[in-house]
């Protein structure tokens, strides 16, 4: 039986992680809070509002284990054993991919709504927003969080004093593979994603020439750039660096501490996307209003 891991590519811990992760703490909380207010007054039939009510459901549990991750920061010792650990560790990485998944929906469903030109997608009833909801957290409590959970750190016996420290897990092809699909899977959606919208932008742009500030479905499309925006900044940052650490793990026996420290950075990074919801609360009309301000004084010179 493989002993404890006491490996080199165990990542250093250091006072920005600590810091970064009780920003992203703060910031999500209030994030969620300022969208309840809004929430509330919006349709509740929305498919667009029914993905921002789950956003706001994962982004909590996430942040419920972030006083986990502080607090191992901080002591530099697990105290929660090492089942909770394997389920903190996956937390980031469900989070994540759940995260994308919301916003590629929404995006999604803005396109067909250009495309189709329909004021809004809805479910016909309101227990249909909650049935499909439903639905999709049985799927990930049954059957996602279950498998990564049982699987996730099950190659070697780790120390429960110490966390986060299952990079071993990948010396297994199967792993590696499944590793590799994802990243190509994450970067390919986001790169098509940002085609799409680019092509859509321009296109209007080129419609409504002068006049496209005036237009509602201009500003429609254009806050889908900011869930672009937070995947090409939280997202892909980690997807390519992962397309590196998976070749340094894979082909060394004992990778050095600068590329386990880099790929704890990059992932911490991913958990910035909580900002998402107070940034989306913060730019409503006023960022219209500069943007409009500006475009117009580009216009009068």
């Amino acid at each position: 039986m493989a002993g404890h891991n006491t490996s080199s590519c165990s990542p250093i811990l250091t006072p920005h992680l600590t810091t970064l992760y009780f920003i992203v703490l703060i910031g999500g909380l209030v994030g969620i809070i300022s969208i309840l207010f809004l929430l509330v007054k919006m349709n509740t039939r929305s498919v667009t509002t029914t993905v921002v009510v789950n956003l706001v459901v994962v982004h909590s549990v996430f942040l419920l284990t972030v006083p986990f991750r502080l607090t191992y920061l901080i002591k530099h010792t697990w105290m929660f054993g090492l089942p909770f650990c394997k389920f903190v560790s996956a937390m980031l990485h469900i989070h994540m991919y759940l995260t994308f998944l919301f916003y590629m929906v929404i995006l999604v469903i803005r396109y067909l709504i250009f495309f189709k030109y329909k004021d809004k997608v809805e479910f016909y009833r309101k227990l249909h927003a909650v049935a499909a909801s439903t639905g999709m957290w049985l799927l990930v409590i049954v059957i996602v969080v279950p498998v990564v959970v049982s699987q996730y750190g099950t190659y070697e016996v780790y120390d429960e004093q110490h966390c986060f420290k299952f990079h071993k897990e990948l010396d297994r092809a199967y792993v590696q593979v499944i590793n590799y699909m994802i990243v190509t899977t994450v970067i390919a959606i986001a790169v098509i994603l940002l085609v799409f919208q680019i092509f859509i932008i321009m296109s209007m742009m080129r419609k409504l020439r002068h006049s496209f500030l005036s237009h509602q479905e201009f500003w429609a499309q254009l806050k889908n750039l900011f869930f672009i925006g937070v995947i090409l900044v939280c997202f892909l940052p980690y997807q390519f660096f992962r397309i590196y650490y998976l070749y340094t793990v894979a082909n060394s026996s004992d990778c050095n501490n600068t590329v386990a420290f880099y790929n704890e950075i990059f992932l911490s990074v991913t958990a910035i996307s909580c900002f998402d919801l107070l940034l989306f609360v913060l730019g409503g009309s006023h960022c219209k209003q500069k943007i409009s301000d500006l475009w117009n004084c580009l216009l009068c010179r």
